[in-house]
C-alpha cells in the first residue's frame, strides 16, 4: 500500500535548484542562496562559524535570547566579542551601532537579530546596514522571524549573511532553512582555516560542490518532505502576494496590540514603542501579581489551538507572547486569542472588557 508521505520518488537536483531559485526571489537577492538541511540554527552557527575567527572583533547585538547565543558562538570562535545590550522592551538604533563601530574600529563581523519573536521586538535593518557598510564590517542577519512578515532587502541594506527558516511567517515546516551569502562572505569563508568543512555545518561545502559545480550534485539526500514543504509555502506566498502576506501580519499585529490595551485587566504591550514592535508576536506584561505561566495555561485549557506562549527563561513569570504569524496572522486567532486571556484574567478576579477589546480588534485589521 503506497503513502504519499512515505513513497516519494528522490528529489532530484534540478529541483532542489528551483526550490533554491523561488526562495532566491522571495528575498529579491541576486546573491547565491544556499538552502540547508536543518532548523535555522544551522545556518546561523554555520555563518558564525564561517565569517568570524581568533583574532577576528564581533559586535553582537542583543536585543533578545537569540543575540545572547550568537555572541557564545562567537566567542567559542576565538573571535573578541563586544556586546551591544538593549532593554527587550525596545530596538536597537543606527546610532548606537554607530557609536559602537566608532569605539572599535577593529570590528570586522556584526551580528543582529532582524525581528525577535521571543521579545516581540524588531530591529531598523536598513538604517543600521548603511551603518555597517561604511564601517566596512561583515554584516549577518537573522531574518527567520522577519521574512514574509516585513520588508527584508538583504541586498539593498548590505546583508552579507542573512539566514531565514520556513516556520514562521511563511508558514513553512522548522526542519530547513536558507542563507543568501554575498561574494565578500564567501572570500571571509575561503580564507578562514577554522571555517567549517566536509561538515553539516560547512557553507562552503555547498560553495565548492554544489554551487561551483554547476548544482548538478547535491552533497547528500535532502530533508525531502521539509523540501516539498518549503517549496509549498513559497507557492503558498507567491499565490497570495507577498506584500498582502506582509500586510496581513501588519494587521495582526496591530489589531493585537489595540485588542489588548483594549480588554484592560492589567495587560500591557511588553515593547513600549509600536515602532519597535514586531509584526509576528505581540508580547504583552502580566499584570502585577499573577504569573504569566498560570494565565496562559487557563487560557489554552479553553482552547488547546490557540498561538499563546509564555515567556523564556527569565521572562517565564512577566511575559505572555500572542504568536499571530503563518497562517495564525488572522482576525480570528487573534480575537479567540483575547478573549481566553480575558477569561483567564476575570477568573483571577480582574475586570476585563470582551467586547471592548473585540471592537478594537475590527477597528484595527
Amino acid at each position: 500500500m503506497t503513502h504519499p508521505l512515505l513513497d516519494l520518488a528522490p528529489l532530484t537536483a534540478s529541483r532542489f535548484a528551483s526550490i533554491e531559485r523561488r526562495v532566491a526571489a522571495l528575498l529579491g537577492t541576486g546573491q547565491d542562496v544556499v538552502i540547508m538541511q536543518g532548523e535555522a540554527l544551522l545556518p546561523l552557527e554555520g555563518c558564525i562559524r564561517g565569517g568570524a575567527r581568533a583574532g577576528s572583533t564581533a559586535l553582537n547585538v542583543v536585543t533578545g535570547p537569540y543575540g545572547q547565543t550568537f555572541g557564545d558562538w562567537l566567542r567559542d570562535c576565538g573571535a573578541r566579542v563586544v556586546d551591544l545590550d538593549v532593554p527587550f522592551h525596545t530596538a536597537v538604533t543606527a546610532g548606537q551601532v554607530e557609536e559602537a563601530l566608532a569605539a572599535h574600529p577593529e570590528i570586522d563581523f556584526v551580528s543582529l537579530v532582524h525581528a525577535e519573536a521571543a521579545t516581540g521586538n524588531t530591529n531598523p535593518v536598513a538604517e543600521i546596514g548603511e551603518v555597517v557598510r561604511a564601517h566596512g564590517a561583515l554584516f549577518m542577519l537573522d531574518a527567520v522571524a522577519s521574512v514574509g512578515a516585513e520588508p527584508l532587502l538583504p541586498d539593498a541594506w548590505g546583508v552579507d549573511l542573512c539566514v531565514i527558516g520556513a516556520q514562521k511567517a511563511m508558514g513553512g515546516p522548522a526542519g530547513v532553512s536558507a542563507v543568501s551569502v554575498s561574494e565578500r562572505a564567501w572570500e571571509r569563508m575561503a580564507a578562514n582555516p577554522a571555517a567549517p568543512r566536509r561538515s553539516y555545518l560547512s557553507l562552503m561545502d555547498w560553495k565548492e560542490r554544489w554551487i561551483d559545480g554547476g548544482r548538478r550534485a547535491l552533497l547528500h539526500a535532502p530533508a525531502q518532505l521539509e523540501m516539498l514543504a518549503l517549496e509549498a509555502c513559497v507557492e503558498r506566498i507567491e499565490a497570495e502576494g507577498l506584500d498582502a502576506v506582509m500586510a496581513r501580519h501588519a494587521s495582526a499585529a496591530a489589531a493585537t496590540r489595540a485588542g489588548a490595551l483594549a480588554l484592560g485587566g492589567g495587560l500591557t504591550p511588553y515593547v513600549h514603542e509600536v515602532k519597535d514592535a514586531a509584526p509576528v508576536a505581540t508580547t504583552l506584561r502580566a499584570p502585577d501579581g499573577l504569573d504569566a505561566r498560570d494565565l496562559v495555561a487557563a487560557a489554552l485549557a479553553a482552547d488547546p489551538s490557540l498561538p499563546l506562549i509564555a515567556g523564556g527563561g527569565a521572562l517565564a513569570k512577566e511575559m505572555i507572547r500572542v504568536n499571530h504569524y503563518g497562517v495564525d496572522a488572522a482576525r480570528g486567532v487573534v480575537q479567540s486569542s483575547l478573549a481566553a486571556l480575558g477569561g483567564a484574567l476575570a477568573e483571577q478576579g480582574r475586570q476585563v472588557d470582551l467586547e471592548g477589546a473585540r471592537r478594537a480588534v475590527g477597528e484595527n485589521w
